[in-house]
């Protein structure tokens, strides 16, 4: 009945306004010939949507994952002391007691597996990682270190988390983020490069009630500021394809202003640490992504906790994608290639005593490159 009357009551206003119209002819064109409609300006945010263990990326992003244990005392082989018990050994993606062990059996992590045709961005944020590949590099970084390692036409190495410290907890927090290459640069050599802690510039602000932004800079500019070069054949390599990586930290309360920049790129927000958050004036729960419009600014207004916010930012490449696995390439024939390329050579073999090797217990941060040339963080 309610719905009915509604009908009604719209039917009869608009038989009004029509015989006012007829009455009046000057009503109906009086706006037209005065002003011109302005066109609508687009929203900023253009989707928001929960965000799962492996994160949604846009082109040329291909993968994100935030990986976060908490580790504790290591035993003498770098593995918890905890019992593992009850665990899928080998594929453990479950947390059990504030951990997971990944691939790994006796370390965890990711022992000896092959990539092609992308490049792998690895954030560590808390802990260590060690690395060992196919062409007998290898490293350990972490606490703030980036490593960027260029796959090109394909590498085999290991990415294990060796819980160093036997006399206190080893907590583990680190960001994966794979950035595709494009067809012209899929098959360069594989190669990898170090941004250290110490050689990533800060963006930090704190106001009179001594509340503080800090945005760690590891791809991209902001203002003066300018993140180390990424590896020569990266698509983030050339400027106009403003390929940008922020982590946003923000006290409670805090608002900062994330500056327009070239129209066309892929921007996406990442709210992974705190409670509550508007962006652009909209509410944002913790755990969502927000995809933004790259040419204008966003105000982002924390709520009432620190907040963490990871910024993934570029041109897309805008080439069909085949993947399987480990392999990026743009063509169903390439990944069948790639695959008999791999069963032949193996990207090289592997040089390592086991492919979950770890690095001795003392060994401090460093990486060894595959021409030999040792380097560690000044």
């Amino acid at each position: 009945m309610s719905n009915k009357l509604a009908r009604r009551s719209f039917l009869g206003r608009i038989s009004v306004a029509l015989s006012s119209a007829l009455a009046f002819p000057g009503l109906l064109m009086s706006s037209n010939k005065s002003e011109k409609e302005k066109p609508e300006e687009k929203p900023i945010i253009k989707e928001v949507k929960p965000m799962g263990f492996q994160w949604e990326t846009a082109d040329p992003f291909l993968f994100c994952v935030h990986h976060e244990d908490k580790f504790p005392k290591g035993n003498d082989e770098m593995g918890p002391v905890a019992s593992l018990k009850g665990r899928s050994l080998g594929d453990d993606f479950i947390i059990k007691d504030g951990f997971r062990m990944y691939h790994g059996k006796k370390v965890p992590g990711f022992p000896g597996h092959p990539h092609r045709g992308f490049e792998t961005i690895t954030v560590v944020r808390e802990g260590v990682v060690d690395h060992s590949d196919s062409l007998g590099a290898a490293g350990r970084y972490g606490d703030g270190d980036v490593q960027w390692m260029t796959a090109g036409s394909g590498v085999l190495h290991s990415e294990m988390f060796p819980l160093i410290h036997k006399d206190k907890d080893n907590p583990l927090e680190l960001f994966q983020i794979w950035l595709n290459l494009p067809a012209s640069d899929k098959m360069v050599d594989a190669h990898f490069k170090m941004l250290w802690a110490e050689d990533i510039p800060n963006y930090r602000h704190v106001d009179p009630q001594d509340r503080e932004i800090l945005i760690e800079i590891m791809a991209g500019e902001l203002n003066v500021l300018r993140a180390p070069s990424p590896p020569p054949s990266s698509w983030a390599a050339k400027p106009e394809n403003g390929v940008t990586i922020y982590n946003i930290k923000m006290d409670a309360g805090r608002t900062w202003t994330l500056p327009a920049t070239k129209p066309g790129l892929n921007r996406t927000l990442y709210f992974y640490r705190g409670q509550n958050m508007q962006i652009a004036g909209r509410n944002i729960p913790n755990y969502n992504l927000v995809k933004v419009e790259s040419d204008r600014d966003v105000v982002l207004k924390n709520g009432n906790q620190r907040a963490g916010i990871l910024m993934l930012q570029g041109r897309p490449i805008n080439e069909p994608v085949v993947q399987y696995g480990p392999f990026v390439m743009n063509t169903r024939e390439e990944i069948n290639q790639t695959f008999r390329d791999y069963n032949r050579t193996r990207f090289g073999g592997w040089p390592w005593p086991e492919f979950d090797y770890v690095h001795p217990r003392n060994e401090g941060r460093f990486a060894k490159h595959a021409d030999g040339r040792i380097e560690r963080p000044s």
